[in-house]
């Protein structure tokens, strides 16, 4: 069975999301590991990362999936805000080494105007510099809209910045309002997105997922997430997605617009779905 959660806050700290999550019905969880829209993040408590550990274990969850901020754009034109972006990624890789053996998720970023060619070489340099001290964590690349010079919204391009990275440990989290309004058409030929996925990247990176309804059209190249069957996506494509052999034992994240008692509900819709 999957393993189902949502973002929380970790204001609080890691065990008390943990908590939080357990309280809702989660057996996983994402968090952002600081500010999404800015830069600042909170002092490591490594008791606090050792006692969510253990109740990690203590009550049977899945891998929990840290989200690296918004602001992170590893292949801005400006250099001094790549430098930057690429100082946060070692930071947070090496704070995520506190919590052994989680995801780490990120934007691969937006080219603007340097061309996908440039970007790949940009992330997959700043990936490399990142991933080097072999921090106990699995970095994904998120699956993206294609929105603007976005990079990461057709699978190709996730496939060559991990060929420029060169590590086996590198995987890909795919968010399905994303992959919906990036043009594969998940609602209707699941199985066929799933194969181009294999033919490109290969199932064995996909290690996460991301579910959200869409509030746009299908191959709309936009973001705007929705509710879980309330949006273009509908009810089905999500119990195709939580029942899928290839899908059902990952964790998957909601992102929908809603406070903690509706992703309760949404995690009870989801597991009445399963078969």
């Amino acid at each position: 069975m999957p393993y189902l959660g949502c973002h929380l806050s970790a204001s609080a700290g890691n065990m008390a999301m943990v908590q939080t999550a357990r309280s809702i019905g989660a057996d996983t969880f994402a968090f952002f590991t600081r500010n999404p829209r800015g830069s600042k993040a909170k002092k490591l408590d490594l008791s606090d990362c050792a006692a969510a550990m253990a109740a990690l274990e203590t009550w049977g969850f899945g891998k929990v999936v840290a989200h690296g901020a918004y602001t992170m754009n590893l292949c801005t034109a400006d250099s001094e805000a790549r430098a930057f972006a690429a100082e946060v990624l070692c930071d947070d890789l090496r704070r995520m080494a506190a919590l052994p053996g989680q995801y780490y998720n990120f934007h691969p970023g937006s080219h603007v105007g340097q061309g996908t060619a440039v970007a790949v070489e940009q992330i997959a340099d700043a990936l490399k510099k990142a991933m080097a001290p072999g921090y106990p964590v699995t970095v994904l690349l998120e699956t993206m809209a294609g929105k603007g010079s976005e990079v990461g919204g057709r699978f190709e391009e996730l496939k060559a910045i991990i060929d420029a990275v060169g590590s086996k440990e590198l995987g890909v989290c795919l968010d399905t309002c994303h992959v919906y309004d990036g043009g594969y058409d998940i609602v209707n030929d699941l199985d066929g997105v799933l194969a181009e996925f294999d033919s490109v990247v290969g199932l064995h990176r996909l290690k996460a997922l991301h579910l959200n309804d869409t509030k746009n059209p299908f191959a709309s190249h936009k973001d705007r997430h929705e509710c879980i069957g309330q949006g273009s996506l509908g009810l089905e494509a999500f119990r195709r997605i939580v029942n899928h052999p290839l899908l059902r034992d990952k964790p998957m994240i909601l992102e929908t617009p809603n406070e903690l008692p509706g992703y309760a509900a949404e995690i009870r819709l989801l597991r009445e779905m399963m078969i």
